[in-house]
């Protein structure tokens, strides 16, 4: 009998000792051996299912979950009842992303062996793969990209050569400006596969949200050419093109000094895509840029912070920030700004943008003499004279001897004040230092505290010899030229109607 059985089966025994030899390699984890050798064993014998099932196993520990697929699929099918067969065939749909298949495969090995511990727990796992899959489902939807990241990321524990979890965690990724990461994905994905059209349009997503628009486009029309029906790549493609040519228009209107038509085209780009941060952090400035040329100083600092709130690395809206500040006059923000800048790039240049800013700031705080005076900062000495001759008539004790202590004490308050303003503006030494930001108490021996307004009115109204002067107590006046008396006569009247015209 078994001379016959030899007989019968003559290829049986050179089959039998090229799976046992892959059964050696497969021990010893040399998995490249132990593949040829169950190669070897199926060419002696491709009717024999335990030999597709043993080379399917070699394949799935070399992570070839497609090829290992296809090895299971035909052991089952050369037996039905091959309960290895069918376990395998469930862990390559489940290390696939088809958790639905799996689940019908460890089906079939329950029906085969009820108790079999290791095929209830695998079709728990491809429960919980589908449960991540609709949580990421609903979570894109909603936009909530974090979320779809961290399903993306359980899934992938189960389903590690699953290129769909793969793509749609490295889209996510980009969409949440984590471009790095997301290239990573997509590379790997396209070094396995050059042709893979999510890949390849998650690559350039990358790129266009970086503001490498030129280069997204040549992978989105790569793309295109793998899979035509692709909707992503094609809308991307679209935006990218629109972006680019609104961008590029603003630019070339603004070169032309033509803001107005700049500032509505930028606009216009910003509308496009609200996902693509870093092009709209650029246009953001840009039309921050426009507005502060139309003098829109506050629509400007807004844009600019809107821009850094994309984009907080962004020193070109730091820097067009402070400036739009430093115009509005609110220069402790301008200082901040500044700093913020100086802090990132040191160069000499924003360290001379920091000292303006500092010595402004330090200006604002002491009282603004120009202001007091009604006069800008680019006054002349006439001009000066002419708006101290007006402010201190208007604020002298005298004309308020009737009111009531709280106005008297107000007026006399700014009566002193213009008195100061007068005495650093009309010196020209004095007048530099104070523009120059100096301390004039410190370096000039002026201290308002000991001084005398009523002594700078008699001086410049002529206080001796034909001129006159106000005491101390309201209301007396000393006459001393009857020509005098008279223009002051008509000039107290005008004052009494509070009607100065220069």
């Amino acid at each position: 009998y078994r001379n016959c059985r030899e007989c019968c089966n003559k290829f049986t025994w050179k089959d039998y000792r090229f799976k046992e030899q892959g059964n050696a390699f497969y021990s010893k984890k040399d998995y490249s051996e132990a593949f040829n050798y169950y190669t070897k064993a199926i060419d002696a014998s491709p009717k024999n299912a335990s030999y597709y099932g043993n080379r399917a196993a070699t394949l799935m520990m070399l992570c070839r979950f497609r090829e290992a697929l296809e090895d299971s699929q035909q052991a089952v099918r050369l037996d039905d009842c091959f309960m290895k067969g069918h376990l395998r065939e469930g862990k390559c749909h489940l290390s696939l992303g088809n958790a639905m298949a799996a689940s019908r495969c460890f089906q079939k090995v329950l029906e085969l062996e009820p108790s079999n511990r290791e095929a209830q727990q695998e079709n728990k796992n491809a429960t919980t793969l589908l449960e991540f899959e609709r949580m990421a489902e609903f979570s894109f939807e909603k936009r909530d990209f974090r979320k779809v990241v961290y399903c993306m990321d359980r899934a992938l524990a189960l389903a590690s050569a699953c290129h769909r979890f793969k793509i749609l965690k490295a889209e996510c990724l980009a969409l949440l400006g984590r471009y790095p990461e997301a290239q990573s994905v997509a590379s790997d994905i396209l070094r396995m596969d050059s042709t893979n059209a999510d890949a390849l349009y998650v690559r350039g997503l990358c790129l266009y949200y970086e503001d490498c628009i030129d280069k997204a486009v040549q992978f989105f029309v790569q793309a295109l050419r793998m899979a035509p029906d692709h909707e992503k790549a094609r809308l991307a493609c679209r935006n990218a093109k629109a972006l680019k040519a609104k961008k590029e228009e603003g630019n070339q209107a603004f070169k032309n000094c033509n803001y107005e038509a700049a500032y509505q085209l930028y606009t216009e780009a910003l509308a496009i895509d609200p996902n693509n941060i870093k092009t709209n952090a650029k246009l953001y400035c840009n039309r921050a840029t426009a507005g502060a040329k139309l003098k829109k100083l506050n629509q400007a600092i807004e844009d600019c912070s809107s821009a850094i709130k994309l984009d907080d690395t962004y020193i070109k809206a730091y820097l067009r920030r402070a400036q739009c500040y430093m115009d509005t006059e609110q220069y402790e923000e301008a200082v901040r700004d500044y700093e913020k800048v100086y802090q990132t790039e040191k160069t000499s240049d924003h360290k001379h943008l920091l000292k303006t800013a500092q010595m402004e700031l330090k200006k604002s705080k002491r009282k603004d003499y120009y202001k007091v005076l009604g006069v800008g900062k680019n006054a002349t000495e006439d001009e000066i004279k002419k708006a101290y001759r007006k402010r201190a008539l208007m604020h002298h004790p005298d004309r308020h001897s009737a009111a009531t202590p709280e106005v008297q004490k107000e007026e006399e308050k700014k009566f002193k004040e213009v008195g100061e303003a007068f005495t650093v503006l009309s010196d020209p030494k004095k007048k530099m230092r104070y523009d120059n930001g100096h301390d004039l108490e410190d370096d000039c021996g002026f201290d308002g505290r000991d001084f005398d307004a009523n002594n700078i009115f008699r001086a410049f109204f002529g206080g001796h010899g034909g001129g006159f002067t106000f005491d101390s107590s309201p209301g007396i006046i000393f006459l001393f030229n009857v020509d005098l008396f008279f223009f002051f006569f008509n000039l107290i009247i005008k004052c009494s109607r509070s009607l100065f015209v220069d």
